[in-house]
């Protein structure tokens, strides 16, 4: 196997074995002929590609050279490939400073006995879990490689084509019109970022800062993960609390942390929330059976899944994300409302315009703020 990102080197992560590790236990997609694959993955790129113009016409958000990022319709060892080279390029900066770490604390020892490896195999495991979920993806620190382009200044979209085959089975939807409401979603993630020059930058820069704020034990870091990892095996013990476990997130949190938190909370509420308005918004002109997806797709949310499917999501963090796309949908929703679709597109004048995390539960009050304010 060829490594991930460059020369494999000795470190808290062996990312070339969690590769090998997720793409050897994920799941086989659903069955399909090879014609019917041919078709599905040249349908994705079609909607891709239709995605744009309608995003663009219905956000008003656009810019004249166009997108730069290339589209990848992947499988799962696709997405996880993908995935794991966006992981090691964020996550550098954070496995450095707890491979320092861990030579001189006193947990130094029993990390070198687990090493790097063992590491991998559980990343693995929790990958191959995320690898038959994801329907699509904007990735927007993607290292471009060989296999997986990027944009000039980074980025991808990924459709993952055996998950919305499956899922589209499983809801029993016209496979045309949920393939196109999929790519609008993750469109208009790509338009966020390819529309709003500074968005990467800042969204790139408060991530690191909150890397940066870290003093997380290295041992605490690889027990969240080994808990994580097992219950993918056993599940949790009957009797045992849901919410006995806390997230990766939290684990890494220090007060400097939590204001950095709060502003990622709120400008991941804002582009989810935005993606599940715009592709409802422009559904009905395009995608016939919007309500009936809309309404299937919002029960199969609501259902959830296993013990293990929801303990895994608060471990994870995935629960957060979940409320991100409700809460952002109605912000966008009650702003647009007010003030129309130019006043809403405010939003994406600088950092300063972004709403907080108060504002997202409080439209009124980012409209009160930018709007008033720009009246005066």
């Amino acid at each position: 196997m060829t490594s991930i990102g460059g020369a494999a080197t000795p470190g808290m992560i062996d990312w070339n074995l969690a590769v090998a590790t997720a793409t050897r236990l994920v799941r086989p997609g659903p069955e399909v002929s090879r014609d019917e694959a041919r078709a599905v993955v040249a349908e994705l790129r079609r909607h891709a590609r239709a995605s744009e113009e309608h995003v663009r016409g219905f956000t008003r958000l656009g810019t004249e050279e166009g997108h730069d990022t290339p589209v990848l319709v992947v499988d799962r060892p696709g997405w996880v490939k993908a995935n794991v080279a966006g992981f090691r390029e964020l996550l550098k900066p954070l496995l450095d400073k707890m491979q320092r770490r861990r030579g001189g604390g006193p947990g130094g020892a029993v990390l070198g006995a687990v090493g790097g490896k063992v590491t991998g195999v559980e990343l693995g495991m929790l990958l191959s879990f995320l690898a038959s979920r994801v329907l699509g993806q904007y990735e927007t620190f993607a290292p471009a490689s060989r296999e997986l382009p990027a944009g000039d200044g980074g980025g991808r979209l990924l459709l993952v084509a055996p998950n919305i085959v499956h899922v589209e089975r499983e809801l029993d939807v016209a496979p045309h019109d949920f393939r196109l409401w999929v790519c609008l979603h993750e469109e208009t993630h790509r338009t966020q970022f390819t529309a709003v020059p500074w968005l990467r930058d800042h969204l790139q820069g408060e991530i690191q800062a909150f890397l940066a704020e870290t003093d997380v034990d290295p041992m605490a870091f690889l027990e969240r993960l080994r808990e994580a990892a097992q219950s993918l095996v056993g599940g949790r013990p009957e009797g045992e609390e849901d919410d006995a476990g806390h997230s990766l997130v939290e684990l890494v949190q220090t007060p400097a942390q939590r204001e950095i938190l709060g502003r990622l909370t709120a400008v991941m509420s804002l582009l989810e929330g935005h993606a599940d308005y715009v592709m409802d918004g422009v559904g009905p002109d395009v995608v016939p059976s919007v309500a009936e997806i809309r309404e299937k797709f919002q029960q199969r949310r609501a259902k959830g899944a296993s013990r293990l499917d929801t303990a895994l999501r608060k471990l994870l963090g995935l629960d957060a994300k979940l409320r991100q796309y409700r809460d952002g949908e109605r912000f966008v929703r009650a702003v647009v409302d007010q003030v129309g679709m130019d006043g809403f597109n405010r939003v994406w004048t600088s950092p300063n315009t972004l709403p907080t995390k108060a504002e997202i539960a409080k439209p009124a009050d980012w409209i009160a703020r930018v709007h008033r304010k720009a009246e005066s």
